[in-house]
């Protein structure tokens, strides 16, 4: 173990910033398309819910996105996509179960988030909020996956989530969802992703630092500083 590398947390939390008083950023994305997208219309519940709670909230429309590897990262799309991701200090991502999965769509927005942008990590240690709306009856593989996705692009995923079944029946005409438990349980995992952001967002760096990456960073400026000398 590199000892000097070694750090106890105990003291990192007694030097963390004080806190923000700007309101929570969170970035709302939605899995589909279609003119009356159900979830769509639930990311916009969800959207007036964080505003009414004092967060402050940008959606990003999936429509004209590139499949990833399929345009160049430079694509204006690609690039919105991207400075919304380093803007917020929070998500929420809402597909539709499609073949018992995520769609394609939802996973090509995650897929074009890059776990690494120069020295920035986009996503790592924001907070996450996933849901999910069906056609049929109430399932939770959407919302299981989009876990694991998370994980993997190292945020903080709440414990609540939401999972909205015979969403057609949900919302009224002019788009908002009917008062039910469905709604109820949005209401529970928006309100528990602000208070997870107001409590997480400050630490963030102290809460995903790396004793491996500490490491690994220290062997890489010693095999430059080793290459210089030579």
């Amino acid at each position: 173990m590199a000892n000097d590398l070694f750090k106890q947390p105990v003291a990192g939390l007694q030097a963390l910033p004080p806190r923000a008083t700007h309101p929570p950023r969170i970035l709302v994305l939605y899995g589909s398309v279609r003119e009356r997208s159900y979830s769509r219309l639930a990311s916009e519940e969800a959207a007036r819910l964080l505003q009414a709670m004092g967060a402050e909230t940008r959606t990003f429309n999936p429509s004209g996105l590139p499949l990833p590897d399929d345009a160049p990262e430079s694509h204006p799309k690609v690039q919105e996509l991207r400075q919304l991701a380093e803007w917020s200090e929070g998500m929420v991502w809402c597909s539709p179960e499609r073949h018992g999965a995520m769609t394609g769509i939802m996973k090509s927005q995650i897929d074009w988030i890059p776990l690494t942008s120069g020295a920035v990590r986009p996503t790592q240690g924001k907070t996450l909020a996933v849901m999910q709306v069906s056609g049929g009856s109430q399932s939770f593989n959407a919302v299981n996956q989009m876990r694991v996705l998370g994980r993997w692009m190292r945020m903080l995923t709440i414990p609540n989530q939401s999972s909205i079944a015979k969403a057609f029946l949900e919302f009224d005409e002019a788009g908002r969802m009917k008062p039910s438990a469905y709604y109820d349980r949005v209401v529970d995992v928006m309100e528990e992703l602000v208070k997870f952001t107001l409590l997480t967002r400050d630490a963030s760096s102290w809460l995903t630092d790396r004793y491996s990456e500490r490491v690994e960073s220290a062997e890489a400026l010693s095999k430059r500083v080793n290459q210089k000398s030579i």
